[in-house]
């Protein structure tokens, strides 16, 4: 960890030094232990800020399209002539990497308006994990030393075993390294466990249906509808959402049961194809509910049916926005 940091950080003062990016999106040191934050470089002498380890959680994807689009907002009243692009550096692991691939493949920027600083990735710890690990006691201080993290909290000290507490999402992972890189940070990553991607999914799927209701009522049960899930989201990036649009209103704002629900069902629908399982959703979800079961199952479908997996090919046309005659259209006559 200590020499992608190391290189990660001498790479982003080139790329700043040499004008080549306007600004680097990275992770600094929160100020809670197990925590990292997004940061925004712009001056080379700050890239001692970036850090690179278990606690970067968030798909940096979202910031790079945000600003991005900011900036084009704001050249808005420039004369054509004059006007500029913000080249954006980004620090990417593999479902980073994924994200900016659907962006691109969604024309919502172009390549050259990003520089993609690609790391390996062995995984992120999942905070709730960890909170179930030491029976919900405050943490104090955190250090993962190889395999294993210790754990100082106002009970005492406990070491966990560091493939324990990783992200669901990231202990079934194939995409762990970088799929669209410009600069490689260190040496590829071992492989995780792929070959159990779905076995939640499968699982689920050979529940009566009745059970499947009744799970996706109590897990929606817990959403208070703070749109965290959506605003951490790469792929949701739409200026005004479905659900707080007013002309036509498709669901109300509040948290009524139905609202709630279909917010859920829509949001999830809309992922077809776009979600890249970075897991995002759910670390920022206060409520734990399980969103990545049903986008999972999503995803699933996608590959079984059309052999698609979300950003894994630049080459390959997101789902939604392509067809063949050999498509399998069983499905739409017999859903079950």
């Amino acid at each position: 960890m200590e020499n992608i940091e190391k290189q990660l950080r001498e790479e982003a003062k080139k790329l700043l030094a040499g004008k080549k990016v306007d600004v680097v999106v990275g992770y600094e040191q929160g100020t809670l232990p197990l925590q990292t934050t997004p940061c925004f470089i712009e001056n080379p002498d700050d890239v001692e800020k970036l850090v690179w380890n278990s606690y970067c959680s968030q798909n940096l994807a979202k910031f790079a399209h945000d600003i991005i689009h900011q900036h084009r907002e704001s050249q808005a009243r420039v004369k054509p002539e004059e006007r500029t692009k913000k080249i954006v550096g980004i620090v990417a692991r593999g479902c980073t990497t994924r994200s900016l691939i659907i962006h691109l493949q969604e024309r919502q920027y172009g390549r050259d308006e990003i520089v993609v600083l690609g790391v390996p990735c062995t995984g992120y710890i999942s905070k709730k994990k960890i909170a179930i690990a030491v029976d919900g006691d405050e943490i104090l201080e955190s250090t993962v030393t190889g395999d294993t993290i210790s754990l100082k909290t106002a009970g005492g000290e406990k070491k966990v075993p560091l493939g324990n507490v990783l992200s669901d999402s990231c202990i079934t992972c194939r995409f762990n390294n970088p799929l669209l890189v410009d600069v490689m940070i260190g040496e590829a990553a071992p492989a995780m466990n792929p070959d159990g991607e779905y076995d939640d999914v499968n699982a689920f799927e050979n529940l009566p249906i009745e059970e499947r209701w009744q799970y996706f009522t109590k897990e929606m049960a817990k959403c208070i509808r703070c749109f965290a899930c959506r605003n951490t989201c790469p792929s949701c990036y739409c200026k005004i959402c479905f659900a707080e649009q007013s002309q036509p209103t498709w669901i109300g704002v509040g948290v009524d049961e139905t609202d709630v629900q279909m917010f859920q069902m829509m949001r999830i629908f809309h992922m077809v194809g776009r979600c890249v399982d970075c897991g995002s959703c759910v670390e920022v979800c206060p409520m734990g509910v399980d969103l990545r079961k049903f986008l999972k199952k999503l995803d699933k479908d996608g590959f079984e049916l059309f052999s698609h997996r979300a950003g894994a090919d630049i080459d390959n046309p997101p789902l939604l926005s392509s067809f063949l005659m050999e498509d399998k259209e069983d499905f739409i006559y017999d859903p079950e």
